[in-house]
């Protein structure tokens, strides 16, 4: 038995896996940090491109502030950042030099892990990132092994992508990340040695998420074989889609033998102010989930099960849903078992649907699928069947896709946007529209401070003031002073 660390992962994966990664904001997010550096844990799964995007496009708070206030706020823990391949916000692959200035500007700014992530498991990307984020100053690098069931995904692929992970001097942990949730406990029992024993010493984590039940077994069988942290969610951001829970993880790993060094009093703080946060907000609290088999074969994550119920409904398809599902696994094998993790669901997911409703397979073909099928996102794991290739690179469309113009590097960049301008901003001007970058900046700094507690009281008062009958509303109380005043009788007496 040995010590297992935990790494939280619920203001970014949890976040993201049940709140649409809107749902907590920059003051949510720093309020409880000094609470989430005092629990012990070896990380906090903290950003990505994605949620960068999402302050920027839905809060209107600027993300590199993020990063330093809640860096600043704890110290002590540090903060992960996931990147797929080479790409920052925008799904097209990005000049090697303009990912650079990626992770320099994060390691500035508080980042102080990073996740490497190929989609496609290329190695050749996976290291080159590795390689540019350590030299860039980011001081623990994790290479992630991502999980899927395919004719060629077997522990022998698994082992190979760990061993040169292994081998690379700029990586210094990897981890088993299962994004769909269908690593059987079974399966952990030949995969978990298999990766361990060419990883040379170095650490090995794994982050499932409990889609269909099986991640906290899965977790219990892999510390047998020597995992050194296990990733979970607190309180309302973990189970449903997300990941298993913190407190009852620890319970058990302990129950097991295993040593679990985290302050639980701090722990169950974390964990109540999630669940707080969600009954205040109105937001969804995750849930254990039951097992569904047929999930193993599909490996279509909920959200994108939801939008294809969406998208059939719309051109009155909605009776054909079973057999897009069916048609999912097939395309899938034919585009070479992309692993079911954003954009690759959607891709697939599209190109089943157009291929059951139109009555023509690969008839009509989407752009993203074209250029999967170019190679823009990526080197596919298996082959692409040939005569897809074919009858996809023939197209009209395909030979557009070709030309266009390359990614922007930082010199170009400066050429568009000025020589004065700061890192931060040109790297979200370089990939996202100028009103939403222009409006972030409008809004000036986050406002700080947040007590899911009080958030009835603000909502009651705030409606009082709106009424005729309210003019001047007085609260106070030892340590609590509030005072409102109506519009209206502003109005008048101003």
């Amino acid at each position: 038995m040995a010590k297992i660390d935990l790494v939280d992962i619920s203001i970014r994966d949890g976040n993201q896996s049940l709140w649409g990664a809107t749902g907590l904001n920059t003051a949510q997010i720093v309020q409880i940090a000094p609470v989430m550096d005092r629990v012990g844990f070896r990380a906090l799964d903290f950003n990505s491109s994605t949620h960068m995007a999402m302050a920027v496009r839905y809060k209107r708070e600027n993300p590199w502030d993020l990063i330093r206030l809640t860096h600043a706020a704890a110290p002590n823990t540090p903060l992960q950042y996931i990147t797929t391949g080479f790409r920052f916000i925008s799904w097209e692959t990005a000049d090697p030099d303009f990912m650079r200035l990626v992770y320099r500007t994060i390691a500035r700014a508080g980042i102080g892990r990073i996740i490497v992530l190929d989609p496609m498991h290329d190695l050749d990307g996976l290291l080159t990132s590795a390689r540019m984020a350590k030299e860039e100053g980011i001081a623990d690098v994790m290479a992630a092994l991502t999980y899927t069931v395919s004719a060629v995904h077997d522990d022998a692929f698994y082992a190979g992508i760990a061993k040169a992970a292994a081998d690379c001097p700029y990586i210094d942990r990897a981890y088993i990340k299962d994004p769909a949730g269908i690593l059987l406990p079974d399966r952990a029992r030949t995969l978990v040695p298999a990766v361990q024993t060419v990883m040379n010493g170095k650490p090995l984590e794994i982050h499932a998420h409990c889609t269909i039940g099986l991640a906290p077994l899965t977790y219990m069988v892999a510390a047998e074989f020597g995992i050194t942290a296990v990733h979970t969610g607190a309180g309302a951001l973990a189970n449903g889609t997300s990941l298993p829970g913190a407190s009852r993880m620890a319970s058990n790993l302990r129950e097991m033998g295993h040593t679990v060094d985290v302050d639980d009093r701090a722990l169950a703080l974390v964990e109540s102010y999630f669940t707080r946060l969600a009954d205040a907000e109105g937001l969804p609290k995750g849930t254990p989930q039951e097992f569904d088999a047929a999930y193993l074969r599909h490996q279509m994550p909920g959200g994108a099960m939801t939008t294809l119920k969406r998208q059939l409904q719309e051109i009155g398809q909605e009776h054909r849903f079973a057999a897009v599902i069916e048609e999912v696994p097939r395309v899938r094998a034919e585009l070479g078992y992309p692993i079911m993790v954003t954009p690759f669901p959607q891709i697939v997911m599209s190109q089943a649907m157009l291929n059951v409703t139109s009555g023509t397979r690969y008839g009509n073909v989407p752009d993203q699928v074209i250029r999967y099928v170019l190679g823009k996102f990526g080197r596919p794991t298996a082959p692409v069947d040939a005569n897809i290739v074919d009858k996809i690179t023939s197209s009209p469309r395909a030979k557009e896709l070709l030309q266009e113009a390359p990614a922007l590097n930082p010199k170009d960049l400066r050429k568009t946007f000025g020589p004065r301008m700061s890192d931060e901003e040109l790297l979200l001007r370089a990939v996202m529209p100028a009103e939403q970058v222009d409006a972030m900046l409008a809004a000036g700094p986050a406002k700080l401070g947040y007590n899911p507690d009080t958030r009835g009281l603000i909502e009651l008062l705030r409606e009082l003031t709106e009424r005729d009958a309210a003019s001047d509303i007085d609260i106070e109380k030892p340590g609590l002073k509030i005072s409102l005043r109506a519009k209206k009788a502003a109005a008048l007496n101003g």
